[in-house]
């Protein structure tokens, strides 16, 4: 059996893959284009991928495929009805990063509101040590203790941001765009009230037909001009020239954002001409990315191949 790694650089070189080695032959791109990946699967019977599209261009020509592995929860850029066709198992993996996203929702929090970059930057550059005084806070901060956290999309990486929110003392809402029924012990509500009640809002929703396009200029305008505005769930749930213009024009105090429509971000994007660090944070998809989570997805990744081997008939 052929194991083909088409963008293995995804996962880190410090993922240890040897037990797939055990498994079949291993092939291991660090990056592949589109364009490269028929050549590349040729004769693979299974292939690992994390952003590589998988569709009758990619893959139409490798007859022997039987597996795909997706090395992430979301899938859009798998072709299923053509998987289903030709009879292609596909698997993904979910639950592997709900610690390491919640964290770094809190970590995008807590250096836009304690504006840990200027204080930084205030003692490296020499005016601390200037000071005729010990302290100095002209950037002034709040304490999260007794805001109110608006969360948009209630799953396992929802419910942990709640829980730790919880934890500092804020109050914890929630809506659900699809329109789910409300889950016990979580405070349901609309996305207006939401919008206009939240002095945080955190985004942990899959990208849909009720999510894409969520947070555009109106949305924004329903927001606290002191909110603060976190993506970590998928790029297009937000109109991101929208988001540029809340910034710009003080609509909103920040954001913290994890995820773009398009990654990596374009050059001449709208959001890099906003470098006050104190307004706008922006990570390169990273926060699913802890060593331990990886090591968890690779995990799951070779447990599927594991099955896959044992029941599969070959």
């Amino acid at each position: 059996m052929k194991i083909v790694f088409l963008d293995a650089q995804t996962v880190g070189a410090d993922v240890d893959l040897s037990g797939f080695e055990a498994l079949g032959e291993v092939v291991r791109y660090e990056y592949s284009a589109p364009g490269e990946v028929p050549e590349r699967i040729g004769d693979a019977e299974v292939i690992i991928v994390n952003k590589i599209p998988v569709n009758e261009q990619t893959i139409g020509a490798a007859e022997k495929l039987k597996l795909v592995c997706v090395t992430a929860t979301g899938t859009n850029n798998l072709d299923k009805d053509y998987l289903e066709q030709r009879g292609i198992i596909w698997h993904n993996v979910a639950g592997y990063s709900t610690e390491t996203v919640a964290q770094h929702t809190f970590a995008l929090l807590f250096y836009l509101m304690e504006k840990l970059r200027y204080y930084d930057d205030y003692v490296k550059n020499g005016d601390y040590a200037k000071s005729p005084i010990f302290t100095h806070f002209s950037e002034t901060f709040t304490e999260l203790s007794g805001k109110i956290w608006g969360i948009i999309g209630l799953g396992a990486i929802g419910r942990r941001v709640a829980q730790i929110a919880g934890a500092f003392g804020a109050h914890v809402i929630y809506y659900s765009a699809s329109g789910a029924a409300a889950q016990d012990g979580y405070e349901q509500v609309n996305f207006d009230t939401l919008l206009a009640t939240s002095d945080i809002i955190s985004v942990h929703a899959p990208l849909n037909e009720y999510t894409q396009g969520l947070m555009d200029r109106k949305a924004f305008a329903k927001m606290k001009s002191s909110g603060i505005f976190l993506n970590l769930g998928r790029g297009p749930i937000v109109v991101e020239e929208d988001l540029y213009e809340a910034l710009r024009d003080g609509v909103i105090a920040a954001a913290g954002l994890d995820v773009l429509c398009e990654e990596p971000i374009a050059a001449d994007h709208p959001l890099l001409q906003i470098t006050d660090s104190r307004r706008l944070i922006i990570t390169p998809h990273i926060a699913w990315a802890s060593v331990e989570a990886r090591k968890r997805l690779m995990q799951m990744v070779l447990d599927q191949v594991r099955d896959y081997v044992d029941h599969a008939d070959r």
